[in-house]
């Protein structure tokens, strides 16, 4: 290891200290992977529902559903973190699954919705034509074609999604950055940790990436 000093920078980056601390970062890869996994899911299902809201003829169903969107679009992920959390008095983890799930249900809809909106109404006169109804016509005609069409914008949300996880450090959550501040604060040097954990979190989001093309490229040959 005595190589990895020809790497540092003196005063800025201390790369045996970078290497040694991965492992200790990773014990929160984890929560970070859950904390990613149930809101992304979670934030799937409910913007499939603001979706159908938003393209319902009921005003009552419409209009809520786009203030929701356009409230849930426009406000910080952090500050809501911090209303869940210490306004409402939640538990750390479901404050911060909560969090994560309302912001990013309202960015899934609105792909949902244009994804929606790109199949041709033709789709839909002819699912109707043969006598389905309006939940059949989604379920197996319209939703389908959809998904596909949306996973690239689905793909770009699990990302930023994934890399939001670290806020939940903010409220105690022990995710990644969590463990890198504590590793940070442990040997007084921020600036190579954070620079470390940024490293880190690209790794992971190039994996991801990896994943989204290779899922595109087997649907396209469906």
């Amino acid at each position: 290891m005595l190589w990895l000093q020809y790497l540092s920078i003196p005063d800025f980056f201390n790369a045996p200290l970078a290497v040694s601390s991965i492992p200790k970062i990773l014990l929160g890869f984890p929560m970070s992977l859950i904390l990613t996994v149930i809101s992304f899911l979670l934030a799937n299902i409910l913007g499939f529902f603001l979706t159908l809201a938003q393209l319902s003829k009921r005003r009552w169903l419409r209009w809520p559903a786009r203030v929701y969107i356009s409230f849930m679009r426009g406000v910080p992920m952090l500050v809501v973190l911090f209303i869940i959390y210490f306004g409402f008095g939640a538990e750390a983890l479901p404050a911060a699954i909560i969090s994560f799930t309302i912001i990013c249900s309202a960015f899934v809809s609105e792909v949902f919705r244009s994804s929606f909106s790109a199949v041709d109404i033709g789709q839909w006169e002819g699912g109707f034509s043969v006598g389905m109804n309006y939940r059949q016509v989604v379920r197996h005609i319209i939703f389908p074609q959809a998904f596909r069409i949306s996973i690239p914008a689905l793909g770009n949300i699990l990302l930023d999604l994934f890399k939001g996880t670290s806020l939940a450090a903010m409220i105690t959550v022990t995710e990644m950055f969590m463990q890198a501040k504590i590793i940070a604060g442990a040997n007084q040097d921020y600036m190579t940790i954070y620079i470390t954990i940024a490293f880190v979190y690209w790794f992971f989001c190039w994996m991801m990436t990896i994943a989204q093309t290779t899922l595109e490229n087997k649907l396209k040959l469906d």
